[in-house]
């Protein structure tokens, strides 16, 4: 089983600020949104209360603890780490100095604190999409460790990432055999100015966490449309912790616009959706519990699930998916396909 976005932290801001250049120690940690979802913020946390290590620290800090939950009570045999918040906050933060550096000494933290530390961590590479040139050197500099198996850009940014300022990111992600990932909950900071919806900043963290997708499905057919997997045909891209219930009218809309607009974009070759089922794949959290089991059954037919979803449980998230409480009842076959197969072939493991 491969839980593909698992919120690893550091226990305490020291821990981390040994990995940033010198002339950055008396800063520390300083990024936008942190700590908690600002604009707005969730006054409670986002975490489960047993995530929290007993000596103090923030939720996924103890290797130990995150290890008992996720391999032992879930039966995980392989955790895909998205970070804090914090290593996508370096990716949006206006000071592009302290942004490149703090992505750097992210990924040099979360090769010496976890991936040399288990096996079974697997290490989500962090950029800043504002400036390619560094991104693609930080990519050739650690996206050759084993363990690193794809490389994670904030949800939302200044422009959608169809965007052809970013494609020397993706030229180097295809280079090096690595995904391109994409998570929720940027919008609203730093450089990621974009609200979490069309309609502006939520009031609460409830009409937040309701919307949360909105991003993902504007990156989507920004990725789609402006021709990316036309470009970079091997690149895989995955949609993390922004559900898949929206993905069956994103993919009919996308289709019937082609067929009238097709003009605007002529470098697609076939229909949108046959580039989405071959090249990008979106994680199961918050997975859908209707009333009736059948609808999730035939939101699964809808989405070809067995070909584009890949489990994750957002741990240690509260509103994280326990692997044996969801998709009961469902195919064995896709079930197995969900909950490891395609992430096996996505990661090469």
């Amino acid at each position: 089983m491969v839980d593909c976005d698992v919120h690893q932290d550091w226990a305490t801001d020291a821990e981390f600020t040994k990995y940033l250049p010198k002339h950055y120690w008396d800063r520390g940690v300083t990024t936008p949104g942190q700590p908690g979802w600002n604009n707005p913020v969730a006054e409670s946390g986002i975490s489960r209360n047993d995530s929290l290590p007993e000596d103090g620290g923030p939720a996924g800090s103890d290797r130990d603890l995150l290890g008992e939950h996720l391999f032992e009570d879930f039966g995980v045999n392989y955790a895909v780490l998205t970070g804090p918040g914090a290593n996508n906050a370096f990716g949006w933060h206006p000071n592009l100095h302290y942004g490149t550096a703090g992505v750097e000494a992210y990924n040099d933290w979360l090769i010496e604190e976890w991936l040399d530390r288990d096996e079974r961590f697997l290490g989500s590479l962090s950029v800043v999409p504002a400036d390619p040139e560094h991104a693609v050197e930080e990519i050739e500099r650690v996206g050759d460790h084993d363990q690193m198996v794809q490389v994670i850009l904030p949800g939302s940014y200044e422009n959608p990432y169809g965007h052809k300022r970013y494609w020397p990111i993706y030229e180097a992600a295809e280079n090096a055999g690595l995904p391109i990932a994409t998570h929720v909950s940027s919008s609203s900071r730093g450089t990621s100015w974009a609200p979490a919806t069309g309609a502006g900043i939520p009031l609460s963290y409830i009409e937040k966490h309701a919307v949360v997708p909105m991003p993902l499905v504007g990156n989507l057919a920004s990725v789609v449309l402006e021709g990316v997997f036309v470009e970079f045909p091997d690149l895989q891209w995955l949609f993390v912790e922004g559900r898949f219930t929206w993905l069956p009218d994103m993919m009919w809309q996308l289709d019937k616009n082609w067929k009238g607009l097709g003009n605007q974009v002529p470098w697609l070759e076939r229909q949108p959706s046959e580039y989405i089922r071959e090249n990008c794949w979106f994680s199961t959290q918050p997975v859908p519990e209707p009333e009736n089991p059948e609808h999730l059954t035939q939101m699964l037919d809808m989405v070809h699930a067995e070909e584009t979803l890949v489990y994750a449980s957002d741990y240690p998230h509260w509103d994280n998916d326990n692997p044996k409480a969801m998709l009961n009842g469902v195919d064995e076959d896709v079930r197995r396909k969900i909950f490891g197969e395609n992430a096996r072939e996505i990661y090469g493991l």
